[in-house]
């Protein structure tokens, strides 16, 4: 698993966002596509460890990132169209993103085999050859004293894999597609991935598991930084996976500290929308499926998964929660506070992008960014976290709310909330991360076989922690997370917050 590697396709996919960042520092609208035409230039160049190969190619990819991390939409593949074209429209400090989010880069897509097995070396042409045996279409012979698979006669079984007494058969697969539990990574007409926007939920987890970085999102980051140069108020929300991710040692306060740096006015903690969640589908739980109104309650705080049910499961629509998510319940409640405020939600997760330019949340959430590219704006700026302090840490929520970042925690804390609060209720929970495992429940769910119960979903396999703009492995990320939790002042929210009014 790449997750949390610092691999060179992570570095560059890193440097485009700080490049981009930099130069929405530094540019004005005059130097501005001069600037933007110079980088594919100076990150990839003849003298460019790796790239001296294919200079042209890794241009060419570099270019396309950028018009992405510009919000732009890539480049069609049939006509030329400029680097820059476009630039204008996003050279604002209030675009939205526009789907798709994700997109497979067509010049650095490898065109991966869907799926394959081969005999590798390890191969010892034993007496036994179980896997002739297994096969049911005859596509495995001796060739040379060693087993041979025929591809035309293969249908991708896998029995001679599982009988192999070697493990000398591999079965080769697209990672991006391997990683997509929707399936929504098809083939063009030249084999390189494609991703049918009907089937996805911008989980992002395709992006991160392809080796060539040939898939990316948009971000708003170019966008953002034109919003805090002109000098308005603008409030961070900080989701709770934060914990971690930008080095060993760094503290709330670092974090804090830097935001204000960059121009923030305020920083929030998004597990304060969680615990207000916890309270209200506690309350939702009791009210509902205990009463047998409803069979069970679908959690709403992961849009992937939100996504993933009203997508493939429509009939379930009713049984997913109406409370707002956290992103949404922490932005009312700056809002309420700073009706004036433009609010950015900083946080783990691509999918929350597109949550964000929802016409029901646009007037709530301004921007989103992830941690991946904020500490692009951060290095833009040349800031280094440990320099900065701030007076106080984070005091808006309670370890509840915090949890929601690990797989499971948004259960958790709502089972804390109904054993606290409804001490007379038995409460049955089920939870599901990954989208392969969250259709899973959600089938049974639709099948009868998940009545009575609360269940959570989480697209990103370990939950937020683990979601397609974080820095680190998620093993790390976890125990940190666990930390936080674990220290915090107060460990369940006051039922007094299901009389908030946020609607």
């Amino acid at each position: 698993m790449m997750r949390g590697l610092d691999t060179p396709v992570r570095k560059r996919r890193r440097k485009v966002f700080e490049e981009v960042a930099r130069i929405a520092f530094e540019s004005t609208p005059e130097t501005l596509n001069a600037e933007l035409e110079a980088v594919p230039y100076r990150l990839v160049n003849e003298n460019t460890e790796n790239y001296r190969e294919g200079v042209y190619r890794f241009r060419s990819i570099v270019s396309e990132q950028m018009r992405l991390a510009m919000g732009m939409s890539l480049r069609p593949e049939d006509k030329p169209v400029h680097l820059t074209a476009g630039v204008e429209a996003s050279n604002i400090s209030d675009k939205y993103y526009e789907p798709p989010l994700m997109q497979v880069i067509p010049s650095a897509c490898s065109a991966c085999e869907e799926n394959k097995y081969e005999v590798s070396n390890m191969c010892k042409g034993c007496f036994a050859h179980p896997c002739m045996e297994v096969c049911p279409k005859g596509a495995i012979s001796m060739v040379n004293g060693h087993s041979f698979i025929d591809q035309e006669k293969c249908i991708k079984c896998g029995k001679c894999k599982s009988v192999c007494p070697y493990d000398a058969i591999a079965k080769k697969e697209r990672p991006c597609q391997a990683a997509c539990g929707v399936k929504a990574i098809e083939s063009d007409k030249f084999g390189r991935a494609r991703i049918n926007p009907d089937k996805c939920v911008s989980c992002g987890m395709c992006m991160v598991s392809c080796p060539f970085g040939a898939i990316s999102d948009k971000s708003q980051i170019f966008q953002l930084i034109q919003a805090l140069k002109e000098g308005k108020e603008i409030i961070a929300e900080v989701a709770p996976a934060f914990v971690g991710q930008f080095g060993p040692g760094i503290t709330p306060r670092n974090i804090k500290a830097a935001l204000h740096e960059l121009g923030f006015s305020a920083v929030y903690e998004v597990a304060l929308g969680a615990d207000i969640g916890a309270i209200a589908e506690a309350h939702h739980y009791v009210e509902k499926v205990v009463t047998g109104e409803l069979p069970f309650l679908l959690t709403s705080c992961c849009p992937s998964w939100s996504m993933l049910a009203k997508k493939y499961f429509p009939d379930l629509i009713d049984e997913v929660s109406q409370e707002l998510t956290p992103m949404v319940a922490t932005a009312r409640t700056i809002k309420q506070e700073h009706p004036e405020a433009r609010v950015v939600f900083i946080g783990p997760c691509a999918s929350k992008k597109l949550e964000a330019s929802r016409r029901t949340v646009r007037s709530d959430v301004d921007f989103v960014i992830t941690f991946e590219e904020l500490q692009a704006i951060f290095d833009a700026k040349g800031i280094d976290l440990t320099t900065y302090e701030a007076e106080s840490s984070f005091h808006n929520a309670t370890g509840a709310g915090r949890g929601y970042a690990a797989a499971g925690g948004v259960a958790k804390a709502i089972e804390k909330c109904i054993n606290e609060y409804y001490p007379e209720v038995e409460v049955n929970i089920e939870h599901a991360e990954g989208l392969a495992e969250c259709k899973k429940i959600l089938a049974l769910a639709k099948a009868g076989k998940m009545n009575g119960c609360l269940i959570e979903g989480m697209g990103c396999p370990g939950g937020c922690i683990a979601g397609a703009g974080t820095n680190i492995q998620v093993a790390k990320a976890k125990k940190a997370l666990d930390d936080f939790v674990n220290h915090s002042t107060k460990q369940l929210p006051p039922k007094e917050l299901e009389e908030i009014e946020l609607n």
